[in-house]
């Protein structure tokens, strides 16, 4: 038998359907963290929260990990030459084999970029970026001959080709874009760090050792490199995918290839960065046979202390660089960067002194902080949101290599009809041009949000 509803049950059944809905139930519209103009005005960032910071053994992991890339990277600079010419080998049979390993490292760049954007796991690509650097040094020792020497220049190219843009890809990772300038500042820092003490101890080694030390010292050195990115968690690596700034559908493949071609900010930077290094790298060249010509016994000195200038200056100023990039802005300092540089070559065409040469080479450290904080970061600024990042910055790597093949046949035609003097002037006229395209035409690229 069925009981009779109570009267009272029903009545207040009926006063509950009186009320209206939003006062019986909230609104998920109308909650109050989800703010509809602000999630318009910021896109699906505005939706995501900062990224935390991460934790004290990836940072410490991750600058060791580049102060040991470039104590690696060190012993493949002009100690290939001075190995080969122990070795007898003909000045034709060397200048070939650099070219390879040239050729593969300016062409390689755009494909080794892609190659980081596709692989997810950034740790894996820089894992084995640094095994192929060090099997080559070790089959330079072992192995000194033509087909075999070819072979490790042409692998170590490659795997530079994908080392540099997995580094990058592993900063902006673990830290995201709002701390990605100080980020590359302690990169740049360690990095210059690396450069001069591995500079000076390989150098040792191939005095008190033998010329081929130095390359046992270099794969050996793969070891100690592997440890330190070990460190560097994987778990704190987020991965750059491709996002859609309206909350549409991401872009992918060709779509977010077309955004960097068309990316006005990125063209106006490859463009700029093309004419510095016409103007930037054969200055340092120069001034090594300036100095042979005036000062032929210390000449070997003063070459090394015009190295170990810049990157002093450059470890001491690198992360000052990165945090005013993000509390000022890109453009500021990109243009003190540039404006150096034609300084530089001015001093270098009035003075006389060897020594006052070496002091020059300071604002050579001032340029080379500003490019090495900047280039990633504003080809990080530029590709947001397209997944390409990797892919840009190897694009700008070969306009880099483009601009300073370039500079070194123009330097020489100068240098060889109307002398050193002209030669100076002349690329100081190019990295005034380069300045003044920066000032005219080069934007901000920094987010507001990001400061």
């Amino acid at each position: 038998m069925t009981r009779p509803r109570p009267a009272q049950r029903r009545l207040l059944a009926h006063r509950d359907r009186d009320l209206p809905r939003a006062e019986m139930r909230p609104d998920p519209r109308q909650d109050p963290a989800r703010d509809p103009v602000r999630e318009r005005a910021g896109g699906s960032a505005g939706r995501r929260r900062e990224k935390p910071a991460p934790s004290l053994a990836s940072t410490r992991g991750l600058d060791a990990f580049t102060f040991c890339v470039a104590n690696l990277q060190t012993g493949f600079g002009p100690f290939v030459a001075v190995y080969f010419t122990s070795q007898s080998w003909t000045q034709s049979d060397i200048g070939l084999v650099l070219t390879i390993g040239g050729l593969f490292s300016l062409f390689g760049q755009v494909p080794g970029g892609a190659f980081v954007d596709w692989v997810t796991s950034k740790r894996f690509v820089a894992a084995l970026s640094v095994s192929v650097i060090g099997a080559s040094a070790a089959g330079l020792a072992l192995f000194p001959t033509f087909l075999i020497v070819a072979l490790a220049m042409a692998a170590h190219s490659i795997a530079s080709c994908t080392l540099t843009p997995a580094i990058a890809a592993i900063s902006l990772g673990l830290v995201g874009h709002a701390g990605l300038g100080e980020r590359l500042g302690r990169n740049a820092r360690f990095s210059s760090i690396g450069n001069a003490l591995a500079a000076a101890g390989m150098g040792a080694c191939g005095y008190y050792l033998s010329s081929e030390a130095v390359f046992y010292v270099t794969a050996a050195l793969a070891v100690p490199t592997l440890a330190a990115l070990y460190f560097v968690r994987a778990s704190e690596i987020d991965t750059v995918r491709p996002q859609a700034p309206d909350g549409g559908a991401a872009p992918g493949g060709w779509a977010s290839l077309k955004l960097l071609v068309t990316n006005r900010a990125l063209l106006c930077f490859a463009a700029c960065i093309t004419l510095f290094f016409v103007a930037n790298a054969a200055m340092l060249p120069l001034v090594g046979s300036v100095l042979t010509v005036r000062a032929s016994q210390t000449a070997t000195i003063l070459i090394a202390a015009c190295i170990m200038a810049p990157q002093m200056v450059m470890a001491l100023i690198a992360p000052s660089v990165g945090r005013a990039a993000q509390a000022y802005g890109r453009r500021p300092l990109l243009i003190i960067g540039f404006a150096a540089l034609p300084i530089r070559g001015l001093l270098f065409a009035y003075t006389d002194a060897p020594e006052l040469l070496v002091a020059v080479q300071v604002f050579d450290g001032i340029s080379a902080a500003v490019l090495g904080v900047m280039v990633p970061l504003i080809v990080a600024d530029c590709t947001r949101g397209t997944g390409r990042f990797n892919m840009a910055l190897g694009a700008v790597g070969t306009a880099m290599g483009l601009g300073a093949a370039a500079s070194t046949t123009l330097s020489g035609y100068m240098a060889d009809h109307f002398g050193s003097h002209a030669a100076f002037l002349g690329l100081a006229g190019v990295a005034f041009a380069a300045l003044a395209v920066v000032v005219l035409i080069m934007p901000e690229t920094r987010r507001a949000r990001d400061a």
